[in-house]
């Protein structure tokens, strides 16, 4: 297998560790040639609480998408020489659907969420099920591991 042929799949969801898990793949992991793509997962539909169809035809919660196109370009743009990223959407678990993502990658890589004490011992949920679970090798990123590695690879 070369550079060319890998498929990098990063879960990302509008927050700091994953704004990270991006940019530390744009900026560390992915090579010329590489495949990137963004998962991002939008949450299942569900009824609204305490509503009836009468207030709410639908009786679904309006769909909406954490971290739209923009802001993957936006993220994209800082790093000229990186491969261009594709982006899916799936709608559904967000574990789940990194998993599924993970069948045909080389690498997953998700932001890691936590805070204090529980970020040093545990990882969030999603990503102890993608490391649990995926199909390929597994980067959880955090914002501070992220900014540490770019700039050791910068310098």
């Amino acid at each position: 297998m070369t550079f060319s042929d890998r498929l990098i799949v990063v879960g990302v969801d509008g927050s700091p560790p994953g704004d990270a898990a991006l940019r530390w793949v744009l900026g560390v992991a992915a090579q010329p040639g590489d495949r990137v793509l963004a998962v991002v997962v939008r949450p299942a539909d569900t009824l609204l609480p305490g509503t009836s169809f009468a207030f709410q035809p639908h009786g679904r919660r309006p769909d909406r998408c954490c971290l739209p196109n923009e802001r993957i370009a936006r993220i994209r743009r800082e790093f000229p020489d990186a491969p261009d990223v594709s982006v899916a959407t799936p709608q559904g678990d967000p574990a789940t659907e990194l998993v599924a993502a993970s069948a045909d990658a080389d690498l997953l890589v998700v932001g890691a969420h936590g805070a204090g004490l529980t970020r040093q011992l545990m990882l969030g949920s999603v990503s102890r099920e993608c490391v649990r679970y995926s199909r390929c090798p597994v980067v959880a990123v955090t914002p501070e591991a992220a900014e540490r590695l770019a700039a050791a690879a910068a310098g």
